[in-house]
């Protein structure tokens, strides 16, 4: 019975002392847990699916935001067209004489030459026909030595009225032949000049080329005043009345250019579709203040019925996703949060925005694509340690 009661002392002893062991880990491990959860819980007040960015590292990466506010949008056709000339800014030179096309050096398409300027020259002197310039001095030498010596004779008889009226148009149409080629003509050749202060727009012939007197040779524009024509879609007929203004884009920079900007009016909207497809030109006029290239095939955005209190972004304040696109809000100095928008016309320059945003709202229109950078950084999951 002792040799027992020592047994179960023991037992008991080794039972406390487990239970005691037990205890204190599992208290050890809610306090680590404890400790874990607070530093978890921390980050500065923000929830699991806020973006964090310093303040100075969203400036230096040109993150902007804007506080959004209602603003009159417009209905837009969404069209493509070409860049025109306006009439009364291009001339075309022609040949005066017939001869062999020599071109003065540097000259090529997009030169800038002033009025009277020399553009090229064209020479005869190894023709059969002779240098056209020499040929007219001759024959304005000739003609009015006759015509002179008529005049002398007409006041006594000698000559007869007729005769005489005869000899002075030969010599009138000598003289003016003469002084239109003589006002030009060098050693050479005959040099043909601009006849207005612009730029080439076409060298329509090459050195050597022989040509005869009324071929066109060069033509030069002004780029003053230039036409956008818009081909509009049969379906839209109805609401071409309420078009008033448009912006556009070339393919050769990502500028969105603005008529109402650039002194721009709407000319003219066709009543009929064209001979050469279904579509309805609609035509502007506006200034180049911008080296825009007459001829250009341009994507254009027609402006029509106004939208009052509408909400629109700018292109940069987007970014896509598999189709979906999105904004991101700032929520405070150094948190952004990602938004899920529907967009409605696009004008070109700003889109507008149906749900997702309301006044008031500060939204990203800068830097949204290093926003999404910075969230895509701050998915990736922390390394941990397992016990």
């Amino acid at each position: 019975m002792g040799i027992v009661s020592l047994f179960l002392l023991g037992a008991c002893n080794n039972k406390a002392e487990y239970t005691r062991e037990a205890y204190t880990h599992n208290h050890e491990g809610d306090d680590h847990h404890d400790h874990d959860h607070d530093h978890e819980g921390e980050n500065n007040g923000h929830s699991s699916d806020e973006i964090t960015i310093a303040p100075e590292k969203a400036r230096a990466d040109g993150v902007v935001s804007t506080v959004i506010q209602p603003i009159t949008f417009h209905q837009v056709i969404k069209t493509g067209g070409q860049v025109l000339t306006a009439q009364g800014d291009e001339r075309t030179v022609v040949a005066t004489v017939a001869g062999i096309v020599s071109i003065n050096n540097k000259l090529v398409e997009g030169t800038a030459v002033g009025k009277g300027a020399s553009l090229l020259t064209l020479s005869s002197r190894n023709m059969a026909d002779g240098d056209p310039a020499e040929r007219a001095r001759i024959a304005y030498e000739m003609s009015k030595k006759e015509y002179e010596r008529m005049q002398a004779l007409v006041g006594n008889k000698i000559v007869s009225e007729k005769e005489f009226a005869q000899a002075k148009q030969t010599y009138e149409n000598a003289r003016i032949a003469y002084e239109a080629i003589a006002a030009n003509s060098s050693s050479k050749g005959v040099n043909v000049v601009a006849p207005i202060a612009g730029y080439i727009k076409n060298l329509l012939v090459k050195e050597g080329d022989y040509v005869e007197a009324g071929t066109p040779l060069v033509s030069v524009t002004q780029n003053v005043r230039l036409f956008l024509r818009a081909d509009v879609s049969e379906k839209y007929y109805a609401d071409l009345h309420t078009i008033n203004s448009a912006n556009f884009c070339t393919p050769y920079n990502n500028k969105v250019y603005e008529l109402k900007k650039m002194n721009g009016r709407l000319l003219s909207y066709g009543k009929s579709a064209g001979d050469n497809g279904y579509y309805i030109p609609v035509t502007f006029e506006f200034d180049n203040q911008d080296g825009i290239v007459p001829g250009a095939y341009v994507e254009i955005f027609l402006l029509s019925l106004p939208l009052p209190n509408t909400i629109a972004l700018p292109h940069t304040a987007l970014t896509e996703e598999q189709g979906s696109f999105f904004v991101y809000l700032q929520v405070d100095d150094e948190g952004y949060k990602k938004q899920l928008v529907t967009l409605g016309v696009d004008n070109g320059e700003s889109i507008q925005i149906l749900t997702g945003v309301k006044a008031g709202d500060r939204v990203v229109t800068d830097g949204a694509y290093q926003v999404k950078l910075a969230s895509a950084t701050s998915a990736i999951p922390a390394h941990t340690h397992e016990h």
